[in-house]
C-alpha cells in the first residue's frame, strides 16, 4: 500500500467514523440519563431518513428545509416513543423496559415495512454533497469533509449545552439521582423528553447523512448502523458523550483499514465490530473513558 492509498482510505475511515460518532451520541445520551439501552434508535434513525426521502419527493420544499423539519419530526416522534412505551415502564424492572425497548423496535421496522414497503428506494443526494474533489490521486467526495466538520460542531454544542446551561445541569442531576433532583425541583418528566428529543434528532441527522453516503434505503437500513453505533457508545464508555465520539472514530477507521490492510477479510467487516466489543469488555468493561457506578441498594 503506497502513501496515496492509505490517505484515501484514511479520508473515507474519518467520514464512516464520524458517521458512527453521531449516532453513538444519541445512544448514550438516553443511557447517561436513564440508565436504559434504547435499542429502537436505529429505527428512529430510519423513520428519519424515510421523512426525509419523501419530504423531498412529495414537497417543492428545498432539500435543506426538508432536512430541518425532518430532524425536528424525528425529535418529536421520540419523545412520544418514550411516553408511550418507556415512561409507564419507568419504576419497573429494568430488565421489562429492555423487553419494551427491544419490542418497539421490531414493532417500528415491521410497521415501516408495511408503510413504506420492502423494496430499496434511491435517496437524492443533492449536489453540494456529491462534488468530487482530487488531490493527485485521491479523490474525496464533498460529504467526506462535511460528515467530521458536522459531527464536531455537533460534539461542541452538546457539550456546552450540558455544562454551562441549567437544562444541561438539569439533565446532569436527574443522571445522578432521579428523586434527589425531583426534590430539588427539577422537572424529571421534561429532561427525560428533552434527552429523547436531542437524541432521535441527533439519531436522524446521522440517518441523513448516512443516505447521502448510502443512497439505497430500506425498512431495515438502521439495524446494522444501530448495532455499530451501540457498541462504539460501549468501547467509547456508555454515558459519556466524549467517549462515544471517540468509540464511533476507532470502529470507523478500524473497519476500513482492516479491509485496506487485510482485503481477504473483507467478508467479516461486520464482525471487526463485534471483536472489538468482546475486547473492550474483557479488557474495561466501562469503555475507554467510563467510570465505575456504584449502585444503591
Amino acid at each position: 500500500m503506497n502513501l496515496e492509498i492509505f490517505i484515501q482510505h484514511l479520508f473515507n475511515g474519518i467520514s464512516l467514523g464520524s458517521l458512527y460518532a453521531l449516532i453513538a451520541i444519541g445512544y448514550t445520551m438516553v443511557y447517561g440519563i436513564l440508565r436504559l439501552i434504547n435499542f429502537a434508535h436505529g429505527d428512529i434513525f430510519m423513520i428519519g431518513i424515510y421523512t426525509a426521502f419523501y419530504g423531498m419527493v412529495f414537497t417543492p420544499l428545498p432539500w435543506w428545509l426538508v432536512f430541518i423539519f425532518a430532524i425536528l419530526l424525528t425529535g418529536l416522534f421520540g419523545v412520544v416513543l418514550e411516553k408511550a412505551v418507556y415512561k409507564p415502564l419507568r419504576k419497573s424492572p429494568r430488565i421489562s423496559i429492555l423487553i419494551s425497548a427491544i419490542g418497539a423496535s421490531f414493532l417500528l421496522e415491521n410497521l415501516a415495512i408495511v408503510v413504506f414497503g420492502g423494496r430499496p428506494k434511491a435517496f437524492e443526494i443533492p449536489d453540494m454533497f456529491s462534488k468530487v474533489f482530487y488531490f493527485g490521486n485521491i479523490s474525496v467526495v464533498s460529504l467526506t469533509f462535511y460528515i467530521p466538520i458536522i459531527t464536531i460542531i455537533i460534539l461542541l454544542a452538546l457539550l456546552y449545552f450540558i455544562n454551562k446551561t441549567k437544562t444541561g445541569m438539569a439533565m446532569r442531576a436527574v443522571s445522578k439521582d432521579y428523586e434527589a433532583a425531583s426534590l430539588m425541583g427539577i422537572d424529571v418528566n421534561k429532561i427525560i423528553s428533552i434527552t429523547f428529543f436531542i437524541g432521535s434528532s441527533l439519531a436522524c441527522t446521522g440517518g441523513l447523512m448516512w443516505g447521502l453516503k448510502f443512497p439505497q434505503i430500506t425498512p431495515l437500513v438502521g439495524i446494522m448502523p444501530g448495532l455499530k453505533c451501540f457498541i462504539a457508545a460501549v468501547v467509547g464508555g456508555i454515558g459519556n458523550i466524549t467517549g462515544a465520539v471517540m468509540g464511533g472514530f476507532i470502529l470507523g477507521l478500524g473497519e476500513i483499514m482492516l479491509v485496506a490492510l487485510l482485503p481477504a477479510l473483507t467478508g467479516y467487516r461486520d464482525a471487526f465490530a463485534f471483536i472489538l466489543l468482546i475486547v473492550i469488555l474483557l479488557i474495561k468493561p466501562t469503555g475507554i473513558m467510563g467510570k465505575n457506578l456504584t449502585e444503591k441498594v
